[in-house]
């Protein structure tokens, strides 16, 4: 039985709900960590509802914070634990999304999840499992997990756009070109990157335009 997320959520400003994107924060933080980008998105998405769940599980090093699955060399986890953590959250992760779509009337096409760090893990995870594709990820700060696995498991490829600083030290930044490389060799043919100079693990303006001008081109906006 998969649980439930709670979630914040900005309605679109227009009050004319045509797409949704989905905030997945990163280990140890929570839903306000990336709710507030619908502000400055917003403005130039006016008919978009943004969302952002919080994560299913508590965060041990982080009290006010949520985790996705644990992370053994943080935590003192095991990489089984780890895994089905792992596994867990996918499910849940599915299932929420899934809900967003009912609840909001909105075809896969509708909507783009844009993750952060252990958020991007997720969404890199879960959204090519998932049958229908989504309009598009937007992967900040993250990784590909298990890239050897994805080939056989892959059942739809939406649009990737890989952001990445180039002074992170918590994720490294090659983890960006080793994404690209499996995506594309698991059939992808739409991935997109960028590389934010000087920025560490977080997300600086120029990635932010980037990923606007992305989202509104797979929303079809103009």
């Amino acid at each position: 039985m998969t649980r439930s997320l709670e979630a914040q959520r900005r309605e679109p400003i227009s009050g004319d709900l045509r797409s949704c994107v989905v905030f997945l924060h990163g280990y140890g933080a929570n839903a306000a960590d990336l709710i507030g980008l619908a502000d400055p998105l917003g403005e130039h998405m006016p008919d978009t509802l943004f969302i952002a769940p919080d994560a299913p599980e508590q965060c041990a090093g982080a009290p006010m914070g949520f985790q996705w699955f644990p992370i053994p060399w943080i935590d003192g986890s095991s990489e089984e634990e780890s895994r089905a953590g792992l596994d867990r959250a996918a499910a849940d992760l599915d299932a929420f999304l899934t809900g967003i779509m009912v609840d909001e009337d909105l075809l896969p096409e509708q909507m783009i999840v844009l993750g952060f760090s252990q958020g991007t893990m997720m969404a890199l995870h879960v959204l090519p499992r998932r049958e229908d594709p989504v309009a598009g990820i937007v992967a900040f700060s993250g990784r590909l997990l298990e890239p050897e696995l994805l080939a056989d498991e892959v059942v739809s490829r939406p649009p990737v756009l890989l952001v990445h600083g180039d002074q992170d030290d918590v994720v490294p930044p090659q983890s960006l070109p080793q994404a690209a490389e499996t995506l594309q060799g698991a059939g992808w043919k739409e991935v997109y990157a960028h590389i934010m100079k000087g920025t560490g693990h977080g997300i600086a303006p120029d990635g932010l335009q980037v990923a606007l001008a992305f989202m509104r081109d797979r929303f079809g906006m103009s």
